[in-house]
């Protein structure tokens, strides 16, 4: 039995709509889970499920005006040991953490300057110590900023919270005989340094201005150069999964094998970290020690394209 023409022209609209419906469902649902938008976030600004943190490198940014209700973590002084040229210990993590009010049960949202380097930083410490409930708000300070969304400069204080850290997981973290042996061939493993093309093929020691040096300049034997760059857009936020699932299957990185991310003191690798771990869902370890602790360590090998050396005239 035929349907009528006018119900056949209602059902077929209705299921235009279903269709645009679910496709929208489906757009709105592309952001990984790893990341939050600036519209969810200053929808929840008033959640109290919700810890908001700032991790910026510029002195004086959050005092400036941060988003309301941010706590301000320190990355020189909070998330590393400044005695041992450590990460910071489980204890003061804890201890920090718990003085921001995070509650084992807490959504941990970070965000920070210079494209979220150091806010990267801060998941992968998290991450680390067991805590699994982080997220980085994609586009950083800059498109929050940019968008002219609303910035505090009272700096709100929390109940004691009641975070219990576990102790620090290896897996994500690469220490430097680990990294040797990868090189050497024992260990299976791609190495990837993502500092500029100039620092990798060893025609700079470091990026203009900064102090952190090594006495040589090049890359570690057998690591791809993807600068961290590749992994955002203009706007500061990342690129679509698919977009960076293709950027590194052309370079031969498909997650099969354990991958390891390393730049200068680790903050810019840690991106890249994020987005190989939390975005792609690969098997990465950050190098924390990075170049300055390779570039300095008598009796490793590098590749130096450039033949830069320190101190030539």
């Amino acid at each position: 039995m035929q349907l009528q023409r006018p119900l056949f022209a209602v059902l077929l609209i209705l299921s235009l709509i279903a269709t645009m419906a679910f496709a929208g469902v489906a757009a709105a649902q592309e952001l990984p889970e790893a990341l939050v938008t600036a519209d969810w976030l200053e929808e929840n600004l008033d959640n109290p499920d919700i810890r908001v943190i700032e991790v910026s490198v510029v002195p004086g940014v959050y005092e400036r005006g941060h988003i309301p209700g941010a706590v301000n973590f320190v990355w020189h002084t909070d998330f590393v040991d400044t005695v041992t040229r450590d990460i910071v210990s489980a204890e003061r993590f804890q201890e920090l953490a718990r003085a921001a009010g995070i509650n084992d049960d807490t959504t941990v949202i970070l965000y920070g300057d210079n494209n979220n380097w150091f806010a990267a930083w801060g998941a992968w410490i998290f991450k680390l110590y067991g805590f699994d409930d982080v997220r980085l708000l994609d586009g950083g300070r800059v498109k929050w900023e940019a968008d002219g969304r609303p910035l505090s400069t009272s700096v709100e204080t929390y109940p004691e919270g009641n975070l219990t850290v576990s102790e620090a997981n290896e897996a994500l973290r690469a220490r430097r005989d680990e990294v040797l042996s990868i090189v050497e061939g024992e260990t299976p493993g791609t190495l990837i340094d993502i500092r500029s093309a100039a620092e990798y093929n060893g025609e700079i020691f470091a990026p203009e201005g900064v102090p952190e040096l090594s006495v040589r300049a090049g890359h570690i034997p057998g690591a791809l150069n993807v600068p961290w760059g590749q992994n955002v857009k203009e706007d500061g936020t990342f690129k679509s999964v698919d977009e960076l699932r293709a950027l590194y299957a052309d370079l031969g990185i498909d997650g099969s094998t354990p991958l390891v991310t390393y730049c200068r003191i680790g903050e810019r690798a840690a991106l890249t970290w994020f987005v190989l771990s939390q975005l792609l869902g690969y098997d990465v370890a950050l190098y924390d020690g990075s170049w300055t602790e390779w570039g300095n360590t008598v009796g490793v090998p590098i590749v130096n394209p450039a033949g830069t050396v320190w101190g030539g005239q």
